[in-house]
């Protein structure tokens, strides 16, 4: 199963400047357990945002740059080699930026959607989902507290077959 793991605005935005716009712990935390002990396939700029690899997880890094090397991940140099690198597992994450969303979007299973209920300004979009092409599987709402500025929820939606 290919799935998609992402945090988007109200207006689609993902990322600023290379950065996470806000801090959602919860969702962070969500983040972690569903991605541990799979792999986590993501651009260049995705991992070099984080700085290290995430741990308890096989990290894979695609690059247009064939000199490029990350200690403790894989790198390839397109989605499809990716893919391909983690064929043998039951759940592979597909995990940013904008551009490897974009070409996974319409080969993915599953989108795990942290839909935060704020508009924020970016330059990192996620694209246009067709709501026509998924089912919401589950939902979970969350409100703001004293470590979660922002309203979100938290979505699973799976294609329609």
């Amino acid at each position: 199963m290919i799935s998609i793991i992402v945090a988007v605005a109200e207006n689609n935005v993902i990322g600023k400047d290379n950065n996470l716009i806000w801090h959602l712990p919860k969702d962070l935390k969500h983040f972690k357990e569903t991605t541990t002990g799979h792999y986590v396939i993501q651009g260049r700029k995705t991992f070099e945002s984080c700085g290290k690899p995430l741990p308890n997880r096989t990290n894979v890094i695609i690059t247009r740059d064939k000199n490029y090397k990350a200690e403790g991940c894989i790198v390839v140099h397109s989605l499809q080699e990716a893919l391909d690198f983690a064929k043998n597992e039951s759940e592979i994450f597909i995990i940013g930026g904008g551009n490897i969303y974009k070409q996974a979007l319409p080969i993915a299973d599953r989108i795990y959607l942290t839909k935060v209920h704020h508009v924020f300004d970016g330059d990192t979009f996620f694209p246009e989902i067709n709501m026509n092409e998924w089912i919401e599987k589950s939902r979970h709402d969350f409100e703001p507290d004293e470590k979660n500025k922002y309203p979100f929820s938290i979505l699973i939606l799976d294609k329609m077959k």
